[in-house]
Order: C-alpha cells, then structure tokens, then sequence
C-alpha cells in the first residue's frame, strides 16, 4: 500500500502533469479515481457537469504583512512584506464577488513576526480591518508569527476566534453533509503564552529534549522528521486531542465529512519536515481511526504542497501570499462536493483536485 501511495504522491505533485494509462489505472485501484479526477492527471480543473457544490470557501494563508523593506527567508526565498496585504485586497475583493461563496478562511500568520516593535497592534487591526471587508464570515486560524506579535488573551478576541480559556480550536457545519475541524497547533507552544504557563513549560522542556541547539528555532544537526522540533511550531495538547476525538465521533455518528484545518501541517510529502506539527502523528492516528476525515489543510509550508497519505486522506498545504512579488497572488476558493474538493488558485496557488469515495 505504502508503495503505491508514494507513486500516487508522485502522480499528484503541485506540477500538472499528463498521466499514463497505468498511472490511471493505479489511481482507480487504490482510491477508486477515475482518470483525471487527481491532481497532476489533469492539465485543467473543471467543476463536474450539472453538479452544484455544496459549499465553497475562500483560502489564504501567510500573509505577514509588515511595514519594512522586501526581504528573505533562513533559505533565501525572497519575502514581500509590504506587498502582502495587496495580495489579501484582491482576494476579499475577488472573494466578495464570488456570488455562492459561502465563507473565508485564513490559515494563521497574518502579520510577521519582523514587525517593527510597537507596530504589531497596528500591523493585525490593519490586516484584520482589509479581512473584515468580506461580506461573508471569516475564520481564523492561529499561526507562529501572529503568537510573535500579540499573546493569545489580545488576538483572539481581535480576530473573534470562538475558543475557550486563550485555545483557538473549535468546529463548525457550513452544510448537513460537512463539519470544519479547525485545530489549534500552538496549543502546546513556547510562544503566545505568558512565560510561567504550563504550557510554555512544557513546550520548553520538551525542546530541551529534543533539541540539543542552542538556538531552539534552528533545526541544525536534526535528522529526518526530528527536524519538526523547533520552537517555530508546537503541539496539540492532550485535552484538544480528545476533543478531536469526540468531535470525529460525533460526525460519524451524522454521517458527515470532515475537512480539518490547522496552520501546521501533519504530513512530511505535504511539507517540509521541519514545518510538521510535534505531535503530528498522534493527531493523525486519531484521524485514520475514522473514515470520516477527508482532507487535512494547511499553512506554515509556503511553498505550497499536495499528498494522499496511505489511508486516503488529502493533505494540502498552501502556497503563501507573503512570497508573492508584486502584482502576483496566492489566494483561492474551493469548491466542496459529496465527493471532491476543487480548489481553483488564483495565480501561484496551483489548482487542486481531492477526490474521496463519498
């Protein structure tokens, strides 16, 4: 199974390519695809003749807006961070005119953590008030560079995350046939937290284990998927793991789909290694104990990535607006069917199509 798994994440790269006969043919065996039906089989995206979907939402993610000069990432990808906050106007005004839309998500990270200090207040209203243009609701995730800005008990009520006691997890059903699961991944984290909080011990003692650096934010000298624990990221705590589970619960018992959002991403052919989730693997042997899960959505990655794990599931992480020169976008929409998830991109947000046996 692991085998073909790993020829269909080759098949379903961000870059299209054409398919042959038995890379069809493997797609259809193992997930029940019919051609074209997975990203990187198709050169095109096309809604599915005389189906309306159930529900869309728009997507963006990254945006960390800062007001200081263009600059580079630790790997030298050239970061924009001025521009940033144009990319976001044109999605809310791309979003807005989106006549069955039905709601935004953004996937964390909506300010840099490089914002001059005493800016970060002004930087979040700012990029918050272009968010609060949508006509349709927005929902947004927490990320690492947000945490850098403002401690949890001022973001949250700023952005109006529905969670309880500074946790930033919480569920909601756009439809009868679908729940959104959006997790909190800096639950267990060195930042965002005030310093003597448990949880900010715990996530320190837990990279002193891990991490012989230093500088705990380096992943240098770490191996494999070891290089995930470094302090921009964190874990999901045990009272939010089972949470998940109850919740995974409940939708099987509504026969529902579940699409979970979280700014971390749990797979390592998704996302660099270095960007997973800690404990990405006890989340997703929650997630593989029920079929309900049908695709894992993500931020953090900023290159963007796509993969079907060994049990079916779609992970897709998302390109970011902050590494967009200007007059180029990276924002979408997807469009969400008993059987499928199409995302359409606008510019350098590939297209994707998930496909799932309803």
């Amino acid at each position: 199974m692991s085998i073909v798994c790993d020829i269909l994440n080759s098949l379903t790269m961000i870059t299209m390519v054409d398919s042959s006969p038995v890379e069809r043919a493997l797609a259809i065996l193992v997930f029940g695809i019919c051609p074209g039906d997975v990203m990187g089989l198709t050169n095109g995206l096309a809604s599915p003749p005389g189906k309306k979907p159930l529900f869309s939402f728009g997507i963006i993610s990254d945006v960390q807006y800062a007001d200081i000069p263009d600059g580079h990432s630790f790997h030298g990808v050239p970061r924009y961070y001025r521009h940033s906050i144009h990319v976001l106007q044109r999605a809310i005004q791309e979003w807005n005119s989106h006549q069955d839309l039905n709601f935004v998500i953004n996937f964390g990270d909506i300010v840099d953590g490089k914002c001059p200090p005493g800016q970060s207040l002004d930087a979040v209203k700012k990029v918050n008030y272009e968010f609060q243009k949508s006509n349709r609701p927005v929902y947004h995730l927490i990320g690492n560079h947000c945490l850098y800005n403002l401690p949890r008990d001022k973001l949250l009520p700023l952005l109006k995350i529905p969670g309880l006691n500074g946790l930033a997890y919480y569920d909601f059903s756009p439809s009868p046939e679908y729940r959104i699961v959006v997790l909190d991944g800096y639950d267990i984290s060195a930042i965002g937290w005030p310093q003597g909080h448990p949880k900010t011990l715990k996530a320190l003692e837990f990279l002193e284990k891990k991490n012989p650096n230093s500088n705990k934010n380096s992943p240098e000298g770490l191996q494999g998927l070891d290089r995930r624990f470094v302090m921009f990221n964190g874990a999901v705590g045990r009272e939010q793991l089972e949470w998940l589970d109850g919740t995974l619960q409940d939708a099987t018992k509504l026969k529902q789909k579940v699409i979970v959002c979280c700014h971390l991403p749990f797979d390592d052919v998704a996302s660099d290694q270095e960007a997973l989730l800690w404990n990405y693997d006890e989340v997703m042997n929650i997630i593989h104990q029920y079929n309900c899960v049908k695709a894992c959505l993500s931020g953090h990655d900023h290159k963007g990535g796509y993969s079907i794990d060994p049990h079916g599931v779609h992970h897709r992480s998302f390109e970011a607006a902050l590494e967009c020169p200007p007059d180029t976008d990276a924002y979408g929409h997807i469009d969400v069917y008993d059987d499928r998830l199409l995302l359409f991109g606008a510019d350098r947000m590939q297209n994707t199509e998930m496909y799932f046996n309803s």
